[in-house]
């Protein structure tokens, strides 16, 4: 099978996706925006060919270079797995008569207005949202809905561009900061522990999933310096109660939203008002999610994603065995990291348990805290009991700080 995969080079962890396509046999096709010359030896060695592009996102550059690689061999599949890469993927292969994700699936899962709508109709509980084309439009929502609101631009991954607003005053400025959006999506705030659910579906199926958990919830979690936010993988997925409702809902989902063959993201809240579906990307996770649920599972979820693509099966099944979490450190001011305390220290306490770590050395400038997660410090942890391995990554957010200047 000939699969075009969308660029492989950066992040650094869209490697793995051409690594476990190779490793099933697929014959990988890669475009992407970095020289051939740059690529290391390795991941030109999991490539049977490579396009270099100005843009990915850009479609009449890839197009062109697709209809190229076409003229040369037979072309079976054209993935990716990056937000911004989905639409410009899905319409190319609509052009080009690939089979795939289909563009309106794929503006399904990105515009959070029309994506609830949809989900609505199919009988989805989501909060109550519109689509906004200006600010009247967004003042008259509020004025029905009431306050708290979640402001956000209709296409906008995880917590990018995201402001909770509780007053006139607070929207007004959110508005203001919005100013360059064309469009904007604005929902009713749902109380309640937020989480994702993950999935590997084929044919609309879901045959392996995922379930984690925010503390706190994304959006806090990427507004305050002084929390170190987590997200823990759980291990009691087949627990039965509120991981059986999940899975119902993104069964549901998938449905709704004409998922076919993908990694699909979803996230959720539960509160007062019960289990309410947020919203979902037709692609794996971000911030090394699926390098957590291999260390929790024994598997390879890359491996398994890759022969869902190439087979239409997957022949690993996740352990269970531990729950895996990352604690994100943040830096006490933006600038230069300065130095740490009390990395010794757990080191001594949890070492056994500790998966890996990113400590940059000191020099190395900070990024933002809305960057995410895995924007400075972090380290990532595995253990057989979800209650334990959060009272071990609260102890690190508690124990560990990242000096800047």
């Amino acid at each position: 099978m000939n699969i075009i995969f969308v660029e492989p080079h950066f992040p650094r962890n869209q490697r793995e996706f051409p690594r476990a396509l190779a490793a099933v046999g697929a014959n990988v096709i890669g475009i992407g925006e970095t020289p051939w010359d740059y690529l290391d030896d390795e991941l030109k060695s999991w490539m049977v060919h490579y396009e270099q592009v100005g843009s990915v996102t850009d479609r009449y550059q890839m197009t062109e270079t697709v209809r190229r690689i076409q003229g040369m061999v037979w072309v079976d599949k054209l993935e990716s797995t990056i937000e911004a890469h989905q639409m410009v993927a899905a319409q190319v292969r609509e052009d080009l008569g690939i089979p795939g994700t289909s563009v309106r699936t794929t503006w399904l899962c990105r515009d959070k207005p029309s994506m609830k709508d949809a989900l609505r109709a199919a009988g989805v509980p989501t909060a109550v949202s519109t689509g906004a084309d200006n600010a009247e439009q967004v003042w008259e929502f509020a004025r029905q809905v009431g306050y708290p609101l979640i402001v956000k631009p209709r296409d906008a991954a995880g917590a990018a561009g995201t402001s909770r607003v509780d007053n006139d005053t607070q929207l007004t400025a959110a508005l203001e900061s919005m100013g360059g959006y064309d469009s904007i999506a604005v929902e009713e705030f749902v109380e309640g522990h937020e989480g994702f659910y993950d999935t590997i579906t084929i044919d609309g199926q879901i045959v392996t999933d995922f379930a984690s958990h925010y503390f706190p919830g994304i959006l806090e979690a990427m507004r305050t310096r002084w929390i170190s936010p987590m997200f823990i993988a759980t291990n009691r997925v087949e627990g039965g109660g509120l991981y059986d409702e999940i899975r119902e809902m993104g069964h549901r989902v998938n449905q709704a939203l004409g998922i076919t063959t993908s990694a699909t993201h979803m996230e959720w809240f539960h509160g007062p008002k019960g289990l309410k579906f947020s919203e979902i990307g037709a692609r794996p996770p971000g911030v090394g999610c699926w390098d957590l649920y291999n260390a929790a599972n024994d598997m390879d979820v890359y491996r398994a994603w890759a022969e869902a693509i190439v087979h239409g099966r997957v022949t690993q099944t996740p352990s269970r065995s531990h729950s895996a979490g990352i604690v994100a450190l943040r830096p006490d001011h933006d600038g230069q990291i300065k130095g740490y305390s009390g990395l010794e220290e757990i080191e001594n306490r949890y070492g056994r348990w500790i998966i890996d770590a990113h400590i940059p050395h000191a020099g190395t400038g900070t990024q933002p805290i809305e960057a995410g997660f895995m924007a400075n410090a972090w380290i990532r942890m595995k253990h057989p009991d979800f209650d334990q391995l959060k009272a071990m990554l609260d102890d690190v957010g508690r124990t560990v700080h990242v000096y800047a200047g």
